[in-house]
């Protein structure tokens, strides 16, 4: 059988231009791993410019030859024409990023708080509709165009983290719509899925409630086929999720409340008290983690279980509190993390491999025979660590967290992204057999949405801390390739999946917009962190937050208005107002907002900016 290519086929081609020959009708590009491809004008091609969402289309075919300038990054839609034992290369479609080489729209100060706006409309939307926010009407499952299917499957995790999601809108841009949609919804998750056990004084979470008419049924197991039967830990983990992040806004004593009795339940039955960490599941009787009930989840330990405190809920109760026992567990998380997922650590009989592990036995050996991971990576954890102990490292430095997550971030390009048409891809084999040079593709080469959050989250952070130009070309790549591939802009929100060349994959539930896996947590977690990396500490430009606390809720008094782990020192706050009144009682360099009490609720802004840096 021959492997020569004698056939056409289209694909993408994402790079640098390096030579345009007008009068030839050709240029070449030059892709992330350096290889040249030479590409033809010659054919009929279309041209646009970068839009974000609810932007017009903006045609660029006009100014082609013009934009086709060295230095620029762009890409273009090709078809592969085999002739002659050579292959010619047709450009149909070219998609700018920027108007001129060096400059990407997604850098614009506002590009990522606008898209955050879109996405909530869209959600409070589908939703609700355009009446009031009734949260009886919520559903998991949510259409392309946001219409709800047949499923009444309210989950407790999606509700929470589409509260997430509005209260981040909130915080960007002082829309006391989205703070509705948070409050409301919160109060939904305390009332209809909030246990509060006083024997034990513990909160913990029902996974859902199945809605038929009038009548609610509680699902107090995990209703997914990974967890069915058993309490797993993520679920309780992301239950927090939005809630914390309307703390953060409202200041709410009941939600802090709910959440430290929450944290009790990891401390009593989750955490391994004797070889650290914390367990995946516990079974649903007797709440123990070593139950037989549990089959392939007894006594296990994994990423969601050790590492999703931090990004989920753990880091936004610490900026809105300050209190030393969220930091220190913050710092036993990232601890056990580093001292065991790093690729094959303790394990040098084994062939190295450059990904993290993710499974564990009770006593940190590899559990590389469980479910569908096996011995197999996923991608966008490996990023969410980066990201995470670079965050971490701001608030403890930690020369082993910065040097695990830059080495993360120089490892993962060459294994996990896509050099060719840009974007990172989903779940690969870990370990390369004999002869490979490829890690495998567990079952496709599609990226998803929240994979292309942490690459470009990781990198933002990676540049923004060491300065690395590595590190934002590659955060650069990343941002370039989900905003031109993953915004609906028929439907509005993002997709999913897409292919590897970027065309979106809209079949089964990688065609909905809300599911078990998808309700608005990762498009909105990227787009107010994006804004806060972009403007503040990479690109010196101050930024507007919002809160509306009352005072009398604050232990002490203070609103902190922190917007992320970042260097210390590296913002302080410009200006504050009250109601829209000038307000002086701040501390600029601690980042706090010392308010009046006994006047009820205050909606604040607070201007921040980068320390030494114009804006």
């Amino acid at each position: 059988m021959s492997d020569t290519v004698n056939f056409t086929f289209s694909d993408t081609v994402a790079g640098y231009v390096t030579a345009h020959d007008r009068d030839a009708g050709r240029f070449t590009l030059r892709t992330a791993d350096g290889r040249e491809f030479e590409i033809s004008t010659a054919g009929e091609i279309s041209a646009e410019l970068l839009r974000n969402l609810d932007e017009p289309y903006a045609d660029a075919g006009g100014h082609l030859h013009t934009m086709l300038e060295p230095g620029r990054y762009l890409h273009a839609h090709v078809v592969f024409y085999p002739e002659g034992g050579t292959t010619r290369i047709e450009a149909k479609r070219l998609l700018f990023p920027g108007r001129r080489p060096g400059a990407y729209r997604f850098e614009e100060t506002d590009w990522w708080i606008r898209q955050l706006e879109s996405i909530a409309g869209f959600y409070r939307r589908a939703q609700f509709g355009d009446g009031p926010v009734d949260f009886t009407r919520y559903r998991t499952q949510l259409r392309l165009g946001g219409d709800k299917t047949a499923s009444h499957i309210q989950e407790t995790d999606t509700i929470s983290r589409l509260v997430y999601g509005m209260a981040s809108a909130f915080m960007l841009t002082g829309d006391d719509e989205y703070l509705e949609v948070a409050e409301r919804g919160t109060e939904y998750l305390r009332e209809h899925m909030r246990v509060v056990d006083p024997e034990e004084d513990v909160v913990y979470w029902y996974h859902g409630l199945s809605v038929d008419g009038d009548t609610e049924k509680k699902l107090f197991t995990s209703e997914f086929s990974d967890d069915y039967d058993a309490i797993p830990m993520y679920e309780q983990i992301y239950a927090l999720a939005g809630p914390v992040q309307t703390y953060r806004v409202t200041g709410d004593p009941r939600i802090k409340s709910d959440a430290d009795a929450t944290l009790r339940l990891f401390e009593k039955f989750f955490l391994d008290r004797e070889q650290g960490g914390y367990y995946s599941h516990i079974d649903p009787i007797l709440f123990r983690a070593d139950h037989e009930s549990l089959g392939p989840n007894k006594a296990r330990k994994n990423w969601n279980s050790v590492g999703d405190h931090a990004p989920a809920y753990l880091i936004n109760l610490y900026l809105a509190t300050g209190d030393e026992a969220y930091a220190r567990m913050l710092e036993y998380t990232f601890d056990t993390i580093v001292e065991h997922f790093p690729a094959d650590k303790h394990s040098p009989d084994r062939k190295n491999s450059p990904f993290v592990q993710e499974r564990f036995h009770r006593d940190w050996s590899h559990d590389t025979t469980h479910g569908w991971q096996q011995d197999r990576a996923v991608v966008g954890h490996n990023l969410k660590i980066a990201w995470n102990l670079m965050r971490m490292h701001a608030l403890r430095p930690n020369r082993e967290y910065l040097a695990t997550a830059a080495e993360i971030g120089e490892l993962m390009p060459a294994v996990g992204s896509d050099r060719q048409r840009g974007g990172w891809y989903d779940v690969v084999e870990r370990v390369l057999a004999d002869g490979q040079e490829h890690h495998r593709f567990a079952w496709h080469d599609r990226k998803a949405w929240w994979q292309q959050e942490q690459a470009i989250l990781a990198y933002l952070i990676l540049h923004g801390t060491t300065g690395e130009e590595r590190f934002l070309r590659d955060a650069r790549h990343a941002e370039a390739f989900y905003n031109a591939y993953f915004l609906d802009h028929d439907e509005g929100a993002v997709y999913f999946n897409v292919l590897a060349s970027g065309t979106p994959y809209l079949l089964g539930t990688e065609r909905l917009k809300g599911s078990h896996s998808m309700s608005m947590y990762h498009s909105a977690e990227l787009c107010y962190l994006a804004a806060v990396y972009n403007n503040l500490l990479i690109g010196g430009r101050g930024m507007d937050f919002w809160f509306k606390p009352d005072p009398a809720g604050l232990p002490d008094g203070l609103l902190r208005v922190s917007p992320d782990l970042l260097p210390t020192g590296s913002v302080r706050i410009a200006e504050v107002e009250l109601d829209g009144t000038p307000y002086p009682d701040y501390d600029a360099d601690a980042l706090t907002v010392r308010l009046p009490r006994g006047q009820g609720r205050v909606k604040v802004r607070v201007r921040l900016e980068p320390v030494g840096k114009a804006s």
